[in-house]
């Protein structure tokens, strides 16, 4: 008989939530202003003067349904 040499199995190393939490916490947040700007970033909450980023998401808006006219 033959011997077949079988690689050992690599398995993935964990990753401790202490080197996790701040990136879930910064994407969180990220996620956050992205829905502001592209939910509510209009006539009274604006944070902008202009209409710029308006304009710049505007048809973003559409697509996820928030009404803007």
């Amino acid at each position: 008989m033959s011997e077949i040499a079988l690689k050992p199995i690599a398995l993935p190393a964990p990753i401790p939530v202490r080197e996790l939490l701040p990136w879930a916490v910064f994407g969180g947040l990220m996620l956050m202003l992205m829905i502001y700007f592209v939910g509510a970033e209009e006539g009274a909450t604006s944070l902008i003067r202009s209409m710029y980023v308006h304009e710049f998401v505007h048809d973003g808006r559409h697509l996820l349904g928030f009404p803007c006219h």
